[in-house]
């Protein structure tokens, strides 16, 4: 059985495969069974907010019938972006772990720094850094074939 951010990878790279910034991301349950899995689909659903965070959370939620996914864990290829980690907050995911860090466009810890905002209802464990290289490597990959 694969590892969560190797599906995550995974889906990135399929992601990239259809012209697609190569961001992928899974949801998996307590026990570590994938609830959902998305890579983005802004260019395809003209959708500025098809993340594959978001993607993947609203299809977990589906499966679940609940809004709410407080024993999941959300592993993405990317430090989500602000409007993705506010998103993972309403989830109420309990653990978010994700690749390569996003000192530019990161909401987590970059940036708007969501889950430190006295604003914030809800903050996940936060794992940083998980297979960082190889999720670096697929976005540099991508955006240096379009340079």
């Amino acid at each position: 059985m694969p590892l969560p951010i190797e599906i995550a990878l995974e889906e990135a790279r399929a992601a990239a495969a259809r012209g697609e910034v190569p961001v992928g991301a899974v949801v998996t349950d307590a026990a570590g069974r994938v609830l959902a899995r998305a890579g983005n689909e802004v260019e395809a659903r003209h959708d500025p907010s098809a993340h594959a965070e978001v993607l993947a959370l609203r299809a977990a939620a589906a499966v679940r019938g609940d809004k709410f996914l407080t024993d999941c864990t959300l592993t993405v290829t990317l430090e989500p972006c602000p409007m993705c980690a506010q998103a993972i907050g309403f989830f109420r995911i309990r653990r978010l772990a994700f690749g390569a860090y996003d000192p530019k466009g990161g909401g987590v810890e970059h940036g708007a720094r969501i889950y430190a905002a006295t604003s914030c209802h809800h903050a996940p464990e936060v794992i940083g850094g998980l297979r960082e290289a190889e999720c670096g490597a697929v976005l540099r990959a991508f955006f240096a074939a379009r340079r």
